[in-house]
């Protein structure tokens, strides 16, 4: 008999600077992934870091878009060390381009059915073929690239949903996937929709990752900026200062307060 998500335990939530965040090691998320596939159960992932922690303070619709997801993990290291400080832990890191290679992998073996969603058109077709070459046992049921407007979005929910995938992988930037994902994921019948930012374009070839050492100390951003460091640098500055802002005056408020001395 199948476990469906619904009759899962509940995972353990932390709650950071007013994210609740899921406890879980990547294994765990993807035993969800699995056992929503199975169950027929809706599985909305959100992935969350240091931007956009910080953009979540800032945007209230992002906010709301990114807090009705099913599962929130961490996706950046400074999110799990600032869980850590702050007496909150998650286990480790589960970035969502991770998960996605894990959750092909895992569809590889299973026959998962895959839509992709977003990036250019050749982007997405590069990105579409390295899935073919590197996971043949994921059946590819439909494409879509990400540049459409509102008014199209009903046409490209209902192609996603006549093609019945079990897994939407949605490659746009925020707040742009978490918008979509909140209108549509309820109507589309997929049971996991998983947003993955910018992977399509790693899958391309167009991005290259950083190397495991940056990621294990927290600096795949400014990697990420050397590549594009006209678009990028001033993003991330501002975004890990105010970061790194709201970690001290959450540990200073935790320090002042009365109830936090006893």
């Amino acid at each position: 008999m199948s476990v469906s998500v619904t009759d899962a335990p509940a995972p353990l939530v932390r709650q950071l600077l007013g994210v609740p965040i899921h406890a879980l090691s990547m294994q765990q998320a993807l035993a969800r992934v699995d056992e929503a596939i199975r169950g027929r159960q809706c599985l909305r992932i959100g992935v969350v870091n240091a931007a956009k922690i910080v953009n979540m303070s800032r945007d209230a619709e992002l906010r709301r878009d990114v807090l009705s997801s099913d599962l929130i993990l961490a996706d950046g290291m400074s999110v799990v060390w600032a869980s850590r400080l702050l007496g909150q832990p998650v286990p480790e890191r589960v970035a969502g381009i991770d998960l996605m290679h894990a959750m092909l992998h895992k569809g590889s073996e299973r026959g998962y059915r895959v839509f992709c969603l977003g990036a250019t058109s050749e982007v997405l077709e590069a990105a579409t073929a390295r899935i073919q070459a590197n996971f043949p046992g994921v059946r590819l049921v439909g494409r879509h690239h990400g540049y459409f407007g509102d008014e199209e979005e009903g046409e490209v929910a209902r192609r996603i949903a006549e093609a019945r995938p079990d897994i939407l992988l949605i490659a746009m930037t925020s707040p742009q996937k978490e918008r979509f994902l909140a209108r549509w994921s309820g109507s589309l019948g997929v049971p996991v929709c998983h947003g993955v930012g910018g992977s399509f374009d790693v899958l391309a070839g167009k991005v290259r990752r950083a190397p495991e050492a940056w990621q294990r100390v927290g600096l795949e951003w400014l990697f990420r900026v050397g590549q594009e460091p006209g678009r990028l640098w001033r993003r991330y500055l501002v975004t890990n200062v105010l970061f790194v802002k709201m970690v001290i005056c959450e540990l200073l408020g935790r320090f002042l307060r009365p109830s936090a001395r006893g």
